[in-house]
């Protein structure tokens, strides 16, 4: 998977097109990810001892990893992912200035 938890992201399709956000969760498995303020859908709750009112909540949905590219740490722009071996460690490179991802 070219994204992971923390990263900063840009969605490049779908109805958040072009909103920027940050990873909350990956499912590798399931090919998703969690971007925070992107893709909000309503969910109605009944009472409970967490929520004693219930009503309906607005929260993030995982949406596909093949819809969402990380931002580039020089220019902010959104990037392809290159691997490369540093150090005797296989890390994330951004194509397009050659930065490396990880920390």
């Amino acid at each position: 998977m070219h994204v992971k938890k923390g990263d900063k992201v840009m969605v490049i399709s779908g109805k958040d097109k072009g909103k920027q956000g940050e990873v909350i969760a990956a499912y590798p498995k399931k090919d998703r990810v969690l971007v925070e303020g992107i893709n909000i859908v309503k969910k109605h709750s009944k009472p409970s001892q967490v929520n004693p009112q219930g009503g309906i909540i607005s929260q993030e949905a995982p949406i596909h990893v093949s819809n969402v590219m990380p931002l580039d740490p020089k220019s902010g722009e959104p990037t392809r992912v290159g691997y490369k071996v540093v150090d005797g460690k296989k890390v994330r490179v951004a194509t397009k200035s050659g930065e490396v991802l990880d920390k």
